[in-house]
């Protein structure tokens, strides 16, 4: 039995739905922590089994897509055994696109740090624009705005999303932005504003349609199953990114944080995405323990 909900249309479509830990409530949010790595890991461990065309990444949450990482669970780790949940939860979102399918996160709320970076392992963003009168909420990698640093690939794939300068500046600087500021190519298809999670998803389902008609599949399994997202930088592109990260070194105010983000860019392009992710793991374990960094964690975990 899956942990978490999964629905299979007519044409083998996937919906696997990401609900809230049932042992932590938390008034319905969606939090990407322990239980709900397992929970993904073995829910894809079931897809792969059974097969599918395609995969529907949406959250049973009204309140957000996923709100990120479980500050509190983390901070209770010591080195070794935050080390050892980071790999845990880079093993769990890759099962993503190792399944080789066309892949879409429905993001209808608020997607922050690992919660975004979940997402961006999807081949595809669907997003939406708040209803008249509502409240925009947030996406993007808030991390170094606590001093530390994404750890899931983050800094890997946002930049090949969105235009790469934007990208690392808001990545050094932890800064979020809201949906209706969006730059351009976080999602790749935006619905009206006031547009409810069941047109969301059936519009990810058309997105998956397209992709297969595209690649000229009528079946499962026509992508590589691979270990990193479809969408991510690296070699092949270093010269384009590092003019890019340069112009935004010179932008962001030099800080322990800023600097341990630009170099996972910088091994991300010169090796590639395991060692760049491999390093965000290193950098993070290293920056929670900073005089900045307690500070903040601090700050935040004492409003949890």
């Amino acid at each position: 039995m899956s942990p978490l909900r999964i629905d299979r249309d007519a044409d083998g479509i996937v919906t696997l739905w990401l609900d809230p830990n049932p042992a932590k409530p938390r008034g319905g949010v969606v939090v990407l922590d322990s239980w709900l790595v397992g929970a993904i890991a073995d829910s894809c461990a079931i897809i792969a089994r059974d097969g599918c065309t395609g995969l529907v990444l949406a959250s049973g949450s009204t309140r957000v897509f996923v709100a990120g990482a479980d500050l509190a669970e983390i901070d209770a780790l010591d080195d070794a055994g935050l080390h050892a949940y980071l790999e845990r939860g880079a093993g769990a979102v890759a099962a993503i696109p190792a399944l080789g399918v066309p892949t879409v996160a429905v993001v209808h709320k608020a997607a922050l740090g690992g919660g975004l970076e979940l997402a961006m392992h999807c081949d595809a963003l669907i997003g939406t624009l708040p209803a008249e009168g509502d409240k925009p909420w947030l996406v993007g990698l808030p991390e170094a705005g606590l001093c530390i640093c994404p750890g899931w690939g983050g800094t890997q794939t946002l930049p090949a999303r969105i235009d790469p300068k934007a990208a690392f500046v808001a990545t050094a600087t932890g800064a979020p932005w809201k949906c209706t500021d969006a730059p351009a190519g976080l999602f790749d298809r935006v619905l009206p504003p006031g547009s409810t999670q069941a047109q969301m998803i059936e519009e990810a389902k058309r997105w998956i349609h397209a992709e297969r008609a595209a690649t000229g599949s009528g079946g499962t399994g026509h992508l590589a199953p691979q270990r990193s997202p479809r969408r991510t930088i690296g070699p092949t592109d270093a010269a384009r990114m590092r003019d890019a990260l340069a112009a935004a070194r010179a932008e962001v105010p030099a800080s322990e944080h800023a600097d341990a983000c630009f170099d996972c860019v910088s091994i991300g392009l010169a090796r590639g995405w395991d060692a760049a992710v491999a390093a965000e793991r290193a950098h993070l374990v290293r920056l929670r323990h900073t005089p900045a960094a307690r500070a903040k964690l601090g700050a935040f975990l004492s409003k949890s």
